[in-house]
């Protein structure tokens, strides 16, 4: 069975429920401007210095945004004696030495999604997982925070259809389920969910999951579910009518 295998590099950084460096077993502490430098470098890539500066200090003028890079920088180097930090030349790398747990993550989800050999009950436990850095509201954090949130949801989707090709309606439904905890409002996923039901005989669950769709939807934006979620069921005026 093919998995995604973390890094075996002592160094990682986690930013799956909280800021986490570690080396090897020990926890290593930095200051609030290198954390978010390192997980901005981490979630964005390789980056020139100016757009570092500015993403992280927007209220500033570029020369003090420059002015607080380099200092930040520096006391990593120096106080923090911390090299996880490529400085070399006009742009700003993570070195390669240092593994993220949401590029292991972003790994699983192009697995799933290529529908290549995974543990879909793995990826399921992995993909609902902890939420990108609660608690940091940078507009960058919130921008990356929903993108990957978006990419889990599709994942799960993907893995619900997949089993459900193989006949593996269980699984398809507990996918399903655990993308609509993650989001109750998406109708794809509670047609996932349906769907599994009505193919291993289980009307009845499937009615009630449709019940529950047209609950939410009705309550939370004032609409019926999709004709693409009625026409799953069989009868379609008991699913519009008689259903919740």
């Amino acid at each position: 069975m093919t998995e995604p295998a973390p890094s075996a590099s002592p160094w990682r950084l986690s930013l799956l429920g909280s800021w986490d460096l570690v080396d090897g077993t020990t926890s290593v502490h930095v200051g609030d401007s290198a954390q978010k430098l390192i997980a901005l470098i981490a979630l964005r890539g390789q980056r020139d210095r100016a757009f570092v500066a500015g993403t992280l200090w927007p209220d500033c003028t570029e020369p003090q945004a420059q002015a607080n890079l380099r200092a930040t920088l520096s006391r990593l180097r120096r106080r923090d004696r911390l090299d996880v930090v490529d400085a070399s030349g006009g742009t700003l790398r993570l070195q390669p030495f240092l593994s993220v747990d949401v590029h292991d993550l972003v790994h699983l989800v192009s697995v799933v999604l290529s529908d290549s050999e995974y543990s879909w009950w793995q990826a399921v436990r992995l993909l609902t997982g902890d939420q990108l850095l609660p608690g940091w509201y940078d507009d960058w954090i919130l921008n990356h925070r929903e993108q990957l949130r978006q990419l889990c949801l599709h994942a799960l989707e993907a893995i619900a259809d997949q089993q459900h090709s193989k006949g593996n309606y269980s699984a398809a439904v507990q996918a399903g389920l655990a993308a609509v905890a993650i989001e109750p409002l998406r109708e794809s996923a509670h047609r996932q969910i349906i769907r599994a039901h009505l193919a291993a005989g289980n009307r009845a669950e499937a009615m009630r999951q449709f019940g529950l769709l047209r609950k939410l939807l009705l309550e939370e934006v004032g609409t019926e579910p999709s004709a693409a979620a009625i026409e799953l069921l069989d009868d379609v005026a008991l699913a519009r009518g008689s259903v919740g």
